[in-house]
This record gives C-alpha cells, sequence and structure tokens, in this order.
C-alpha cells in the first residue's frame, strides 16, 4: 500500500539542463560559444533563453535577456561588417565582433557561475 502523505524528496529546482536556473543559463552562453564551430548550437541557445526567460529567478532572467540581447546585437554588428567587407575594413571588424561575443559569454558564463545577475543586462557594449 501507498502511504497518502508521503512526498517525494525535494529536487534541486533549477539545476537541470533545460529548467530555468544556473546550469541552463551557462549551457546558453555555452551553446554560443560552440556556434563558432558549429554555428546551429547558437540559435538553439537562444531558443532555450526566449523559452526559459521569465520562469526562473530575476538573477537568472538578467543572463537570459543578456544572452538574447548578445546574440541579435553580435548579429547586427555582423552584418554591417560583412557590409564593410567591401572596403576591407570588415574583415577587422569580424574579429572585432567575434571577441565582443566571446567576451560577453566569458562574463555571463562567471556571474552565473557565481549565482550573480548581469549588472547591465540590456548593455550596447559588454
Amino acid at each position: 500500500m501507498t502511504d497518502p502523505n508521503y512526498q517525494p524528496p525535494a529536487t534541486s529546482g533549477g539545476e537541470g539542463w533545460f529548467s530555468p536556473g544556473r546550469v541552463n543559463a551557462q549551457l546558453v552562453y555555452v551553446l554560443y560559444l560552440v556556434s563558432f564551430v558549429v554555428g546551429l548550437t547558437g540559435i538553439v541557445g537562444l531558443i532555450m533563453a526566449y523559452v526559459n526567460r521569465g520562469k526562473g529567478p530575476a538573477w537568472v532572467d538578467t543572463h537570459y535577456t543578456y544572452a538574447i540581447r548578445t546574440f541579435w546585437i553580435g548579429l547586427l554588428y555582423a552584418l554591417i561588417a560583412s557590409i564593410l567587407m567591401l572596403l576591407a575594413i570588415g574583415f577587422v571588424l569580424v574579429f572585432a565582433v567575434a571577441i565582443w561575443i566571446v567576451v560577453r559569454c566569458v562574463i555571463g558564463l562567471q556571474k552565473a557561475s557565481a549565482g550573480e545577475p548581469i549588472a547591465r543586462p540590456t548593455s550596447w557594449w559588454i
């Protein structure tokens, strides 16, 4: 027989790969970094950030906002750099955009690992 008062042990809420939380925010940043080698992982990270934004703690939501903006702003910068390749300066700007994305992802990973929010998640800079 089963005990009607039985309660399953508490799980570590928010710590799964796909549930909103620290681990998921870190996974989004890692997917962005892996997208330099395997292009589609960045889109997967973007979708995960959109799906989980607003469902976790407030400090995790700052990471999702930061990651979403990193994707879209990085795409905008990359398009501008691609157009400027006609003037040869775009080749330098493509590397600058890649460095900008890597720096934002590393900052996000460090803050997520420490359980800290992103101070200015809507920033266009770092």
